[in-house]
């Protein structure tokens, strides 16, 4: 992946306000946050600490009694990694530094106002439903370049740079123009999530073929069991995902590609309409209609309660539900199944990316600490931490040598290997956040039965068509 901002420097931070508002990432006005920036006297940004002597130890030259401030997302993986795995790994390796952690669900609640205010957190982990706009970020120059990060000599090896531990396409992924900004850190896979128990008690088998998913569903709802569901209040964009999986298996990449690009009538290219259509009818005969008004967590539960019997969802689920999930319930990923014999992709194909974003705020007082608290994670320490406190595997190829990884990670795993080289991945929801609400809004439009097809990608596509006009947004290219 490239990309570039076409016009970064006219995108200043009022213009990220605008932009967050307009979306309804700000939990406080719009007005009210662009009052306090202009009254505050312009843009008032850190002053930004000295750098410490470079070593062998530490290689990126961070003063070693910086203070760093560390933001986390606590959602499926928690905060519990970074408090007892990579927060104790960075005061071990700088025993005078202060670390000021903080865990929210509401990022750009949280943050949004400091970064109005030139006072942004060293490190942050933009994730979940109210995470910031990372191309907005990146045009306005909030986020650090990391490739210095990337060069720098490993923890583990300092015969091996940074960039040489973690799997191919984990630096691209985060890529803006062919510059690093984003680290994703997590390796995730996209799919359909079913209880092994149920399945097997009642002798059904993952589909592999549309007809085979019908029939599925069908039987699942003859139990009186809801057959399929996701949450409409907060978490649309699964249903999107498995919406555009399935459009990517019936065209090709090319077809998510399109859409990334922004490309005339990408939205309304047959294969999406085909997958709208066939998603659309399992909406009117399979979803529980008062799950608009729910939240993930409570569809989960009804999971983990034998009253669900699928949910789109990525490989952060199983941690995500540990408490709640009984013993034998086992959680099992089934690939969205092929919707006609022609597909371009096989069943086997599926989303698979680098996922959970992190970045280092450029203008914190301490991004070299940033950076430093960023390869500490990408140690083999870090990301083994990791792994065992979420169960889930990183990006760092050393990182889950050994560890068995429980049914349901296990079985993405599994589905991953099983995929080869059909793995595809999309980033128009990370590039432009107005797109994604309008994808999330129409979605549930779609699925809950107000809309059809044809009215659900004239809908986005008309908002995919004003962002592609509108000079203030960065536009990014793959």
């Amino acid at each position: 992946m490239s990309i570039t901002p076409e016009h970064p420097a006219a995108l200043d931070r009022r213009t990220v306000l605008r932009r967050a508002a307009a979306v309804g990432m700000l939990a406080t006005p719009a007005i009210g946050l662009l009052s306090a920036c202009a009254t505050s006297g312009g843009d008032e940004e850190n002053e930004q600490v000295a750098g410490g002597t470079k070593s062998a130890t530490n290689p990126l030259g961070v003063k070693d009694d910086a203070p760093i401030e560390v933001v986390i997302f606590n959602g499926g993986y928690g905060e519990k990694y970074a408090t007892d795995v990579h927060e104790p790994l960075y005061k071990k390796a700088f025993p005078k530094a202060e670390i000021k952690h903080q865990s929210t669900q509401a990022i750009s609640t949280i943050l949004q106002p400091r970064f109005a205010s030139g006072k942004p957190p060293e490190f942050v982990n933009n994730s979940g439903e109210k995470l910031m706009d990372f191309g907005a970020l990146v045009a306005d120059g909030q986020l650090q370049d990391l490739t210095e990060l990337w060069d720098a000599p490993s923890v583990d090896d300092p015969a091996k740079k940074v960039r040489d531990t973690v799997v191919p396409g984990t630096i691209e992924a985060g890529s803006f123009n062919g510059k690093p900004y984003v680290l994703y850190y997590v390796s995730t896979v996209f799919g359909i999530w079913y209880s092994g128990k149920l399945f097997k008690d009642n002798g059904w088998a993952p589909a592999k073929t549309w007809d085979e998913f019908i029939t599925l569903l069908t039987a699942i709802k003859a139990k009186g069991i809801t057959p399929y569901g996701y949450a409409g209040a907060n978490a649309a964009y699964y249903q999107w995902n498995v919406i555009l999986t399935q459009a990517a298996k019936i065209g090709g990449v090319e077809v998510l590609k399109n859409i990334d690009n922004l490309e005339d009538g990408a939205w309304k290219q047959d294969a999406v309409k085909q997958a709208a259509t066939a998603w659309a009818e399992v909406g009117s005969k399979f979803i529980d209609k008062s799950f608009e008004g729910l939240k993930h967590t409570d569809v989960q539960l009804r999971q983990n309660q034998y009253k669900v019997g699928l949910y789109p969802s990525g490989d952060w689920l199983e941690g995500e539900q540990k408490k709640d999930t009984p013993s034998g319930f086992e959680y099992q990923l089934m690939p969205v199944p092929s919707l006609t014999a022609s597909d371009k992709l096989p069943a086997t194909a599926l989303r698979a990316t680098a996922g959970e974003g992190y970045f280092v705020s450029a203008k914190s007082a301490n991004p070299k600490g940033g950076l430093e608290y960023m390869r500490q994670m990408l140690s083999k320490a870090g990301a083994k931490g990791f792994t065992e406190v979420v169960k889930a595997p990183t990006v760092v190829t050393a990182g889950s040598e050994g560890f068995a990884f429980p049914p349901g990670v296990a079985s993405s795993q599994a589905a991953l290997k099983a995929a080869g080289q059909d793995v595809f991945n999309l980033y128009f929801d990370g590039w432009y956040k107005e797109l994604d609400t309008e994808a999330r809004t129409a979605t549930n439009e779609l699925m809950f039965g107000r809309i059809n097809a044809d009215a659900y990608l004239e809908r986005i596509q008309k908002r995919a068509d004003a962002i592609k006009k509108d000079s203030s947004v960065a536009k990014f290219k793959r």
